[in-house]
């Protein structure tokens, strides 16, 4: 195996938080419905939130930042166990599949009002 492709992203939680009050609907259009809930069923916290989208800003990158990719074909998602892991679909998984990508490999943070996302892109 060989790494095809390493991304960073970071997201002030407080300036994430602001988009998703002012863009009526902008939750609805970066993450899928499962991503939005804890397992509860309750509302996810805005800081989780933000080192999610953090992840699908690292994942695109990763993948060379090409255009057209949508924001909910990668998905953030989390084993039992608490480790974070990508899913994806449609425009990103065709990408990742041009790359050779088989797995990626995701770190998720967030501390003092900052939420950051690694993603390693593995072929």
């Amino acid at each position: 195996m060989s790494i095809i492709g390493v991304g960073i992203d970071v997201a002030e939680i407080e300036r994430f938080a602001a988009s998703l009050e002012r863009t009526p609907g902008l939750a609805g259009r970066l993450f899928l419905p499962d991503e939005l809930l804890l397992p509860s069923g309750e509302r996810r916290g805005v800081a989780s939130l933000a080192a999610r989208f953090a992840a699908k800003e690292a994942i695109a990158k990763a993948l060379g930042a090409p255009a057209g990719l949508h924001w909910t074909d990668a998905e953030v998602w989390v084993e039992p166990s608490g480790q974070p892991r990508m899913r994806v679909t449609g425009t990103v998984a065709a990408r990742a599949s041009e790359l050779g990508v088989r797995s990626f490999h995701v770190s998720l943070s967030h501390d003092a009002g900052v939420a950051s996302a690694v993603v390693v892109a593995e072929g």
